[in-house]
C-alpha cells in the first residue's frame, strides 16, 4: 500500500510538473491526435528504427555479411525505445541520431555491427522528415475533403436563395448564398489540387551517404554501381516511396519544404477570407456558426453569440502564413551540400504547419456541418436595398411603355436621392418604391413592379452557375475521399 501510494504521490508530481513549462497550444489544446502523434518523438524514432531495418535489409539482400538473426533481433526491438536512456546518450555526445544508434545497439547486441552501416544521419533524419510530410498530407487530405463536401451541400440547399452581394464591403447586384459558398469552394478545391500535388510530389532522399555521392555504399559493394542503385531502390521502395531523388546533397533539397508549406500557407490564405466572410455575415445577423446551447458568447454581455470558431480559424490561418517564411528563408541560406542551420527552424516549422492546418480543418468541418441561415433577415436587407437596385429594370419597364428614356432617367435619380436622404439623414427606411407609386408619371407600369421587384429576377444563372460547379468541378474531387466522408469531428472549445 505504501509503495502504491509513493507511485501515486510520483505520478501527481510529475503531471504537476508539466503545468511549470511551456507546452505549445497546437498540441495541449488544438490538434488531433493522429497529427500529434505523427510529429512525435515516438514516431520518429520508430521510424527511424524501420529504416535502419529497410537498410539492413536491403544490404542483405544484396551480398553484405548480414544475418537473419540480426535483422530478426532489430525488429522485435523496432518498438522498444528506452527515451531515458537515448536522452542521456545524447547529453554525452550532443549528436541525436548516434545517441539512438546506441541505444538500439545496446538492445540489440548482435546486430549493433550493422546498424547504420555505410549511412549518414540523414538517412534517417531526412527520410523519416519526409514520411511525416507525406503521412500528414495523408491526414490533411481527407479533412479537407470533408469541409468541402459539407460546404457543397450548404451551396447545394442555398443554390437559389437571394442574398445581397458586396463588392467593396458596400450593396452591389444580388447573388445566392450557395453562389457565394461556391466562391469559397472555389478556392478550397484550388487548395485540395494543391496538397495533392505536394503530397504526390514527394520523393524519397534514399541512400545517398554524406554529401549525397553514394562513396560509402559504393565502397561496401566494391566499386559495384548496379548494386547501389538497387541498394537506393529497394529502401525506397520499402519506405513506401515510387521515386528517390536522383541527386541530393547531404540533405534533400529545402525548396522540398518550400512546396509542401506554401500549399498550407495557401490554404491559411483561404482558411482567413473564408471564415472573415462568416464574421461579416454574422455581424449582418443573415449567418452564424454553430453555437452550443450552454455556449457563453461574452463575460460582460449575455445576449453575445459570437463566431469564436470562425475567428479561431482566421487567428490560427495567419500564423499558417506567416510560418511560410521559415523554409523559403531556409532554402536561400542552405551552403553548397548543406549547413545545420536549417535543424532547428525545420523542427517547429514543419510541424506546426501541419498541426495549424489540422486543427484549421477541424474546426471548419465543424462550422460548415452547423451554419446557420436566417432568410427572414437576408430578405430585410434585400428590401432595404433593392428598390435602387431595380431603377433600371424601371427605367427599361418604362420605355417599353412608351416613355423616354432620359426623363424617366431623371425622374428615377430624383426620386432616389430624395429615399437615400431619407434613409442616411433621418435613418428611415427605404421608401423609393412608395415615391414611384405615387408619382403619376409611372401610371404606365405600376402592375409590373412586384414582378420588377422580385428579388429572384436579380440573381441571373447563380443557381445554374451552382448546380454545374457542383457537379463539375466539386463531386468528381471528393469521390477518392467517399470512404471518409463520415468521420465527425468531435471539436474541443
Amino acid at each position: 500500500k505504501f509503495e502504491m501510494n509513493e507511485c501515486k504521490g510520483e505520478q501527481e508530481q510529475r503531471a504537476a510538473d508539466e503545468f511549470m513549462k511551456y507546452r505549445s497550444p497546437l498540441v495541449s489544446r488544438y490538434a488531433s491526435k493522429e497529427m500529434a502523434y505523427n510529429f512525435s518523438d515516438r514516431k520518429k524514432f520508430t521510424t527511424w528504427r524501420k529504416l535502419w531495418i529497410c537498410l539492413a535489409k536491403a544490404e542483405k539482400a544484396l551480398g553484405l555479411p548480414i544475418t537473419d538473426a540480426q535483422i530478426q533481433e532489430m525488429e522485435s526491438h523496432a518498438e522498444d525505445i528506452d527515451f531515458v536512456m537515448a536522452a542521456e546518450e545524447e547529453r554525452k555526445l550532443r549528436h541525436d541520431v548516434m545517441a539512438h544508434v546506441h541505444t538500439f545497439a545496446h538492445c540489440c547486441p548482435t546486430a549493433a555491427p550493422i546498424i547504420h552501416l555505410g549511412a549518414t544521419s540523414c538517412y534517417v533524419g531526412d527520410n523519416t522528415d519526409l514520411i511525416m510530410l507525406r503521412d500528414g498530407f495523408d491526414i490533411l487530405l481527407p479533412k479537407l475533403a470533408r469541409v468541402i463536401d459539407r460546404l457543397a451541400n450548404f451551396a447545394e440547399k442555398y443554390a437559389d436563395l437571394p442574398t445581397l452581394g458586396f463588392t467593396h464591403y458596400q450593396p452591389a447586384q444580388l447573388t445566392t448564398v450557395g453562389k457565394r459558398a461556391c466562391l469559397w469552394l472555389q478556392d478550397f478545391i484550388m487548395d485540395m489540387r494543391n496538397l495533392q500535388r505536394a503530397r504526390d510530389d514527394l520523393r524519397f532522399r534514399g541512400v545517398k551517404g554524406t554529401t549525397g555521392t553514394q562513396a560509402s555504399f559504393l565502397q561496401l559493394f566494391q566499386g559495384d554501381h548496379d548494386k547501389v542503385e538497387e541498394l537506393d531502390r529497394m529502401v525506397t521502395e520499402m519506405a513506401g516511396f515510387k521515386k528517390a531523388y536522383l541527386v541530393t546533397g547531404q540533405t534533400y533539397s529545402r525548396k522540398v519544404d518550400i512546396d509542401c508549406l506554401s500549399s498550407l500557407a495557401s490554404l491559411g490564405a483561404t482558411v482567413h477570407k473564408i471564415c472573415t466572410d462568416i464574421r461579416l455575415l454574422a455581424n449582418l445577423k443573415e449567418i452564424e456558426e454553430p453555437f452550443e446551447k450552454e455556449q457563453i458568447g461574452s463575460s460582460a454581455m449575455p445576449y453575445k453569440r459570437n463566431p469564436m470558431r470562425a475567428e479561431r480559424c482566421c487567428s490560427l490561418a495567419r500564423h499558417l502564413v506567416a510560418l511560410m517564411a521559415d523554409p523559403l528563408q531556409t532554402a536561400s541560406v542552405q551552403w553548397l551540400e548543406r549547413t545545420l542551420d536549417d535543424s532547428a527552424n525545420r523542427r517547429i516549422s514543419l510541424p506546426e504547419s501541419f498541426l495549424t492546418a489540422d486543427i484549421i480543418l477541424s474546426t471548419l468541418q465543424n462550422i460548415t456541418e452547423g451554419l446557420v441561415v436566417y432568410p427572414k433577415v437576408i430578405e430585410r436587407h434585400i428590401r432595404h436595398e433593392l428598390p435602387f437596385m431595380a431603377t433600371e429594370n424601371i427605367i427599361m419597364a418604362m420605355v417599353k411603355a412608351g416613355g423616354n428614356r432620359q426623363d424617366c432617367h431623371e425622374k428615377i435619380r430624383v426620386l432616389s436621392q430624395e429615399a437615400a436622404a431619407v434613409v442616411k439623414q433621418e435613418g428611415g427606411d427605404n421608401d423609393l418604391l412608395a415615391r414611384v407609386q405615387r408619382d403619376p408619371y409611372f401610371a404606365p407600369i405600376l402592375g409590373q413592379l412586384d414582378a420588377l421587384l422580385d428579388p429572384k429576377t436579380f440573381i441571373g444563372r447563380a443557381p445554374q452557375q451552382v448546380a454545374r460547379f457542383l457537379s463539375e468541378e466539386v463531386r468528381p474531387v471528393l469521390e477518392p475521399y467517399k470512404a471518409k466522408m463520415d468521420v465527425k469531428i468531435e471539436l474541443e472549445l
